[in-house]
């Protein structure tokens, strides 16, 4: 018996695999190249380009009004959509992996659309419906309501590219921790919201976190979408991705790698943030 509990724990110390130590290190080589060729040397890129005039000119493109407008409207669209999202994410995951109820495969579907849907088409499909020429277009037209071409059409496109986020990352949690706490509650007494506050949320918070980092991120950096129905307006309408793009179109290069900068150094915030809670998950 010895023996074998003894061979056992050899057995799971040992390797998961048997290839000779030439292949490791090649498939290690290959995997840190790509990391080095299509994430370290971009970010190296953006960040010499934007300094290359020096700092006095980086942080004046970064203060230009039209700059300046594209963070405010960046902002306010994270700002909207992320906790609407937040609210939406949070309901369909509780009612997806805690209850059973005619077309629920058919909500997951829907939950899922945006990630099989094309940006742009979604922006084209909000153009369509609130345009001046859409179905609904000449209604707002005559209330002088405007959607596209305005603050509350990038709204709507950033609200659609975000929609999945936080909701995929919590209905595979809230599934695999099953309903026994929440049934033992409401056995003990506890209300529906008592139950879902003292229970299910603080179950699943780290998951909520990474949920919201990702749809923040998404919101700041998307460009599809935004594009097609922001109108392209300077100081109205540009989020930071589509004056970058306008810079660049003019050939201002150091101004364009300035704001390129703050996008990338979101990215690299997400980066750490995403890590930070994947560890906390793994300690808990």
């Amino acid at each position: 018996m010895h023996a074998a509990s003894g061979a056992s724990r050899d057995y799971q110390a040992g390797p998961a695999t048997r290839e000779a130590p030439w292949v490791r290190y090649t498939l290690l080589t290959l995997a840190l190249g790509f990391f080095a060729l299509f994430l370290l040397m971009p970010l190296f890129a953006v960040f010499t380009e934007a300094l290359r005039k020096g700092w006095s000119v980086y942080f004046a493109a970064l203060v230009e009004p039209d700059a300046l407008s594209a963070m405010r409207l960046t902002l306010l669209a994270a700002a909207i959509s992320v906790p609407l999202n937040l609210v939406f994410g949070i309901s369909a995951a509780w009612a997806i992996a805690k209850f059973e109820f005619r077309g629920k495969q058919f909500l997951i579907t829907l939950i899922d659309l945006p990630f099989s849907v094309s940006p742009v088409v979604a922006g084209l499909i909000y153009v369509l419906i609130f345009g001046a020429q859409g179905w609904f277009g000449s209604w707002f037209g005559d209330h002088d309501i405007r959607i596209i071409f305005a603050v509350p059409g990038i709204v709507l496109a950033t609200l659609f590219v975000t929609f999945p986020f936080v909701a995929r990352e919590l209905i595979p949690l809230m599934d695999a921790q099953g309903r026994d706490e929440e049934e033992a509650a409401t056995v003990l007494g506890a209300s529906g919201w008592q139950t879902f506050w003292h229970v299910t949320l603080p179950n699943v918070k780290w998951g909520l976190l990474y949920g919201v980092i990702l749809c923040n991120a998404r919101a700041m950096g998307e460009f599809g979408a935004v594009s097609v129905v922001s109108g392209h307006i300077r100081g109205q309408t540009n989020t930071l991705p589509l004056q970058v793009e306008i810079l660049y179109n003019e050939y201002n290069f150091a101004a364009a790698f300035a704001v390129a900068s703050l996008l990338a150094l979101l990215a690299l915030v997400t980066l750490a943030l995403k890590t930070t809670i994947e560890w906390h998950q793994t300690a808990a």
